[in-house]
């Protein structure tokens, strides 16, 4: 869990600063979807779109790998761990 909080951290504060070097040359994101021909609002409709697909797919897929997942948990022996 740690290494995933600071992997998180560390995407976090790159985008800082990537953000702050654009914000150095007056860059912004209105201006770089404008060069590749998109809109904040079409951005938001493709999120929205991926949402509504991805959502009703994963819930179905968890319908069968959760109770597959909790009887492997459940029969199956813990390995022992090697000591250091």
């Amino acid at each position: 869990m740690l290494r995933f909080l600071a992997a998180v951290f560390k995407i976090a504060l790159a985008s800082l600063l990537a953000g702050a070097g654009l914000s150095l040359f007056n860059i912004s994101s209105a201006q770089i979807l404008e060069q590749i021909g998109m809109t904040p609002e079409a951005v938001w409709g493709y999120v929205l779109r991926a949402t509504n697909w991805a959502v009703p797919n994963m819930l179905l897929g968890s319908m069968i790998v959760l109770p597959l997942w909790f009887l492997t948990y459940v029969f199956i022996p813990p390995r022992e761990r090697e000591r250091d």
